[in-house]
């Protein structure tokens, strides 16, 4: 089975005539977002654990290689994170999309019998389009005592990889930050710094992006308050909401 393909989803259509009126390009002209186009990554793939010869195979991650894809983590009873990233990832591309934006998704399934798509293709994701910014949906899976919260992930000064955007994408990852706290996400309190930020440079899926963009762990799987959230079709909605609140605080 191949990698989902990338789909790019158009804003919704306003009544004629009046406030909401559609534009050339689709978007509704009088929304916040109207004219942009947002990469939402919904990280792994369900059935990522069935093709362990697929997800191993080394692709380009920025200079280096590294495994395609990894299975992920899961709560302690069992929930995925494939699953909580595709289901805020949804969530996401429907406010999105009501803020008048294109949204493209770089997977658009979730099953047991699909893998990928790789590092490589999340991380080029939007690149082409091109996007006003791509944010990659995670949740980690941390055995850490009491290691709760969520903290947000932005490429390093990596030439020539990330020079041109990881000014940008930090000024993403504050405002993602300040949207989260907004909401009453807790910051990790597991992350070296404890201000809910990381700056990493082995991570393909931000290494190879042209736009603005970074990499949310949302929270920590293995807490039981974390995971209480995260199980729970409110936990959800708050989490998309305040990354589209991120997004919309972010662009000018």
């Amino acid at each position: 089975m191949v990698p989902a393909h990338v789909t790019l989803v158009a804003g919704p259509a306003g009544p004629a005539g009046g406030a909401g009126d559609v534009g050339a390009t689709g978007a509704r002209v009088d929304a916040p977002l109207a004219g942009r186009t947002i990469v939402v990554d919904p990280g792994h793939q369900l059935g990522n654990h069935r093709y362990p010869r697929k997800i191993n195979r080394l692709v380009p991650a920025g200079g280096f290689r590294k495994p395609c894809n990894t299975t992920g983590t899961a709560t302690n009873g069992g929930f995925p994170e494939a699953t909580f990233a595709w289901r805020v990832s949804r969530l996401l591309k429907a406010r999105l999309v009501e803020l008048g934006a294109r949204v493209v998704m770089t997977r658009h399934s979730h099953r047991q019998d699909r893998w990928g798509p790789c590092v490589d293709v999340r991380g080029r994701a939007g690149n082409a389009a091109p996007a006003d910014l791509k944010i990659s949906i995670h949740a980690d899976g941390s055995y850490t005592a009491g290691a709760r919260g969520f903290h947000v992930i932005a490429p390093t000064d990596r030439r020539p990889w990330t020079h041109d955007i990881y000014r940008a994408s930090k000024r993403l990852a504050v405002r993602s930050r300040a949207a989260l706290r907004a909401a009453g996400l807790p910051v990790a309190n597991y992350v070296a710094g404890g201000d809910g930020l990381d700056f990493r440079s082995d991570l393909g899926t931000l290494n190879l992006s042209d736009v603005p963009t970074v990499m949310v762990e949302l929270g920590n799987m293995r807490n039981a308050r974390d995971a209480q959230r995260m199980t729970s079709a409110r936990g959800r909605t708050t989490y998309a909401e305040a990354l589209a609140d991120g997004v919309v605080r972010f662009l000018p």
